[in-house]
């Protein structure tokens, strides 16, 4: 059963090892715990907010997200102007979403890339989020531990949030997350979703370049995933090409090119290709983070990544444009009064749900 724990109970501490805080150790905390902890703490300004995050401290910025994140009114007033402050300082990372089936390895295959380039220099943000429960509501943020050596790497941050069954497996605030975290100063943005699906797909419009990390060994390889999906990938890797299971994943590469070579790639100028790897050997992971880098100067050259940002800013606009119109329209009195006896009119079969929607909508 899922726990339910809020998402930024952990903070990467100013000690640079990413430290949870003590009374979250066994990775799990009781809405009493986060209530006593909210006391404590004094919430932050935004003059404070945006201090901290331009000068790069994890903790304030682990804050700020959850100022991002917070429901509250008074929070959300302060979030958007620290959004507004650290907007003119983001967008100069390299923006990269990974997806893949259950179990293709993701956490494993981020870790050793986060790993490689924040031991080259290079300050990486990790935004991985995991599932939420449609019971219980709650999630097991799982990413704070299977990228242990990562989170203490004082380049990185890592950040779990549940997804709250949003679409995509994508967090309500990852894009404003993200926008933080470039206006700290990290120049790799890496996302990890949920999973894949013929609707978790959202993270394509937030990212510059789209991998789809796989494994072999599943029979026919096309089963496990769905077309859409692969339509918007800029590029497969098979993962897990170690060992006995090499020849499979070489196998299953080749597979994957060949569908690849009659679909339209999903970005301009760049012919999507796949290729194999191992995260527990590193075996190809330097040759898909040099095509990402690749990727990205050709995208600049052409200005092509300006582009493709701007549209995904618009698309970002009528997200937000409908997720509020729906609450405002479900805030109403009409609506609150009248939609539960409209409901019990469907439910019993008297009034067809057609002209049930007409009935909500005059309201």
């Amino acid at each position: 059963m899922a726990v339910e724990r809020h998402p930024t109970e952990w903070t990467p501490g100013d000690d640079h090892h990413g430290a949870f805080n003590t009374e979250v150790m066994s990775g799990i905390s009781s809405p009493q715990t986060t209530k006593a902890h909210s006391k404590r703490r004094k919430k932050l300004s935004a003059d404070e907010a945006v201090d901290g995050v331009l000068s790069g401290n994890r903790t304030i910025l682990a804050r700020a997200i959850t100022l991002v994140e917070s429901r509250n009114e008074q929070d959300q007033k302060t979030a958007r102007e620290v959004l507004r402050r650290c907007l003119p300082h983001a967008g100069k990372a390299k923006r990269v979403g990974i997806t893949g089936t259950p179990g293709a390895g993701k956490s494993t295959f981020i870790e050793y890339l986060g790993l490689q380039l924040c031991n080259a220099n290079q300050r990486v943000a990790v935004l991985a989020v995991d599932p939420t429960s449609s019971r219980s509501g709650g999630s097991v943020l799982g990413d704070k531990t299977r990228m242990e050596e990562l989170t203490r790497h004082e380049n990185a941050f890592i950040r779990p949030s549940p997804s709250g069954g949003t679409l995509g497996g994508v967090a309500a605030k990852s894009r404003e997350a993200m926008l933080l975290c470039e206006a700290a100063g990290y120049a790799v943005i890496l996302i990890e979703t949920v999973g894949v699906g013929q609707s978790e797909i959202a993270v394509r419009s937030m990212v510059d370049f789209f991998l789809l990390l796989q494994i072999a060994g599943g029979g026919d390889e096309l089963q496990g995933i769905k077309k859409g999906v692969i339509e918007m990938a800029d590029a497969i890797a098979v993962n897990k090409a170690d060992g006995d299971n090499l020849r499979k994943a070489k196998m299953a590469c080749v597979e994957y090119k060949r569908v690849l070579h009659y679909l339209s790639p999903f970005t301009p100028d760049w012919t999507p290709t796949a290729l194999t790897c191992s995260a527990q050997t590193g075996e190809g992971v330097e040759e898909i983070w040099q095509m990402v880098s690749d990727f990205c100067a050709i995208l600049e050259k052409n200005g092509a990544l300006d582009q493709i940002r701007s549209q995904q800013n618009r698309q970002w606009l009528h997200s937000l444009l409908k997720e509020a119109v729906l609450q405002k329209f479900f805030s109403q009195p009409s609506v609150c009064q009248n939609l539960p006896v409209i409901e019990q009119q469907v439910e019993r079969g008297e009034l067809p749900v057609v002209e049930a929607v007409e009935k909500v909508l005059s309201l």
